[in-house]
């Protein structure tokens, strides 16, 4: 019986052949379609490390632009113990022992708040983790019995985010950014981690928890964060998370403090259940789905 080998301790790309190192590269260069335009592509595909590169298309996109398309070898190889990632270090649960951990720990549901903020308008993210239909087949936050979940919806204001996380008596904020233009959505999520600092001061803080696809996960101190989910990343995942952190990170577990608002950190508005989602508490029943 034949083992399987175990993977090579460096690697390059494959395109024809094992470690040939093909790649296809696009860019857009600020420069008017022409042969000026053509040969910068080459020259910085050159200067990327791409060995003898064909330019395979070149447009140009108006009269100022041109996007180009190169195609090659790389002379780089990768060694792979030198690469570092951020390994998911919790076993996936299922929600009947998301359930049961949560409620086993905290004694209470777990509040979950949730938005997009700045000027971010894209909720397609942060719903797919809370709202109760979930993503990839699996269902939202919202679905478990041992949460209460707070979805803002989109385009909150850091102060609006952090206010709502105080009143609620947030055990985990959750953040999904999408606008990425000159990185609005580190600076956002820096600006969001100083202010719940500042709120919570003398004591813990929630669980900060951000998502989206240009976030690098190896960034959580960088940015003042606990987590933070890339793309693919499932209800479950979100789910899994928040029983470990909330378990082994158990300095976070507080207690409803009754001087919190009004309510004592109950939910700010009246019947959960007869809510929307969109900035009120819901807890869902699953008999019902």
């Amino acid at each position: 019986m034949n083992t399987p080998a175990g993977p090579p301790p460096a690697v390059r790309p494959y395109g024809d052949t094992t470690g040939d190192g093909m790649v296809q590269l696009s860019f857009t260069l600020p420069l008017p379609h022409g042969a000026l335009a053509e040969g910068t592509a080459l020259q910085l595909a050159r200067q990327m490390g791409m060995d003898r590169p064909l330019l395979v298309h070149a447009r140009p996109v108006g009269t100022e632009f041109t996007f180009c398309v190169v195609y090659g070898p790389v002379v780089h190889e990768v060694q792979l113990d030198a690469v570092d990632v951020v390994e998911r270090e919790y076993p996936l649960l299922s929600s009947e022992e998301v359930d049961e951990g949560l409620h086993g720990n905290l004694g209470r549901d777990c509040v979950v708040v949730g938005a997009c903020i700045g000027t971010d308008a894209h909720t397609v993210g942060i719903d797919a983790i809370l709202n109760i239909k979930g993503f990839a087949g699996q269902k939202g936050l919202e679905y478990y019995h041992s949460m209460r979940v707070v979805n803002l919806g989109a385009q909150v204001s850091v102060p609006d985010l952090v206010q709502r996380a105080v009143r609620e008596n947030a055990d985990a904020v959750l953040v999904s950014q999408a606008v990425t233009q000159r990185d609005a959505h580190l600076t956002n999520v820096r600006e969001l981690s100083a202010e719940l600092d500042a709120a919570y001061a003398g004591r813990p803080r929630p669980l900060l928890v951000v998502g989206g696809p240009r976030f690098d996960p190896a960034m959580t101190a960088d940015l003042g964060v606990d987590r933070i989910f890339g793309r693919g990343t499932t209800p479950d995942d979100v789910a899994s998370y928040l029983v470990h952190a909330l378990t082994v990170g158990r300095s976070r577990v507080r207690e409803p403090d009754l001087d919190e608002g009004a309510n004592g950190g109950e939910p700010a508005s009246g019947d959960e259940n007869a809510e929307g989602t969109a900035g009120t508490p819901v807890s869902a029943d699953r008999s019902s789905i």
